[in-house]
């Protein structure tokens, strides 16, 4: 087990889970926290992606607004503390601002000064476990964090993934992230999966495994203009579904994805 950032809440994980018998969820590519609202920017705001800005305060601010209203968030494209980020740590510096006792950084390409590229984790109810791992690909820097709630025997399971763009590596990275959740009853993923739902359920390793995705279109690409959907929230037939949706909260170049679940008997 690696180790959670936080400080203690007083909560143990299954009586805060007993007392509302559901979890708000939400996924959220924040492209380091850079506001994107419109192609032209990938151009004129590509200097923020080496070098920092005080704008990026403010938006990490905005974004720690919409996060209060969650339990546990998946972040993806967030900086470690570099020279990009003004040396801030996304991960923890939105964990503290939106209220959050538990955080997690996963640093899957480390540039040192210049970039520390990751997927992060925040939760407001103490896991029971929290597992990193490394996913295949021919350019190394993808990754997935493995978090686990409730009872040891029988967990609720959540997975937060950045996948490749290439068809080819998403499979082998589905692949991998199916022979680690293959033992569990409910199962979570959560990310930016860069491909449709569509592919992921029937055209990928995940196939077989009867995971739901959001009902209908919900295209969280590009923020300004959403016409394909790339962020992802599929969860197991077991668990649920009381709210789900694209949130039109457009702070990055991705919207985020919230999804509302009622929790199994005994979890």
């Amino acid at each position: 087990m690696t180790k959670v950032h936080g400080r203690s809440s007083g909560l143990e994980c299954g009586g805060s889970f007993e007392a509302q018998k559901h979890i708000r969820l939400l996924t959220f590519n924040i492209q380091v926290g850079i506001s994107t609202f419109s192609y032209r920017h990938y151009l004129t705001r590509s200097w923020q992606h080496f070098l920092p800005n005080r704008s990026r305060i403010e938006n990490l601010n905005k974004i720690s607004m919409l996060l209060q209203h969650y339990d546990a968030v998946a972040l993806q494209e967030v900086d470690g503390g570099s020279i990009r980020s003004g040396f801030v740590n996304q991960v923890q510096y939105l964990a503290e601002a939106g209220g959050f006792p538990y955080w997690y950084q996963q640093l899957n390409r480390n540039l040192g000064r210049v970039a520390q590229h990751s997927n992060g984790f925040l939760s407001r109810i103490q896991p029971l476990s929290v597992d990193e791992y490394r996913l295949p690909g021919i350019i190394p820097g993808r990754g997935a964090i493995v978090v686990k709630y409730g009872k040891a025997s029988d967990p609720l399971v959540l997975v937060v993934m950045h996948l490749s763009l290439s068809a080819k590596a998403q499979n082998k990275q589905l692949g991998f992230i199916r022979d680690v959740i293959s033992e569990y009853r409910h199962v979570v993923l959560m990310g930016d999966m860069n491909t449709h739902a569509e592919r992921l359920l029937e055209e990928s390793p995940l196939k077989g495994l009867s995971l739901v995705s959001l009902p209908g279109a919900a295209h969280s690409f590009p923020s300004w203009r959403p016409g394909k959907a790339l962020d992802h929230i599929l969860v197991s037939p077991s668990l649920k579904i009381a709210k789900a949706g694209v949130v039109m909260y457009p702070v990055s170049d991705h919207l985020p994805v919230a999804l509302d679940i009622m929790l199994p008997d005994g979890c």
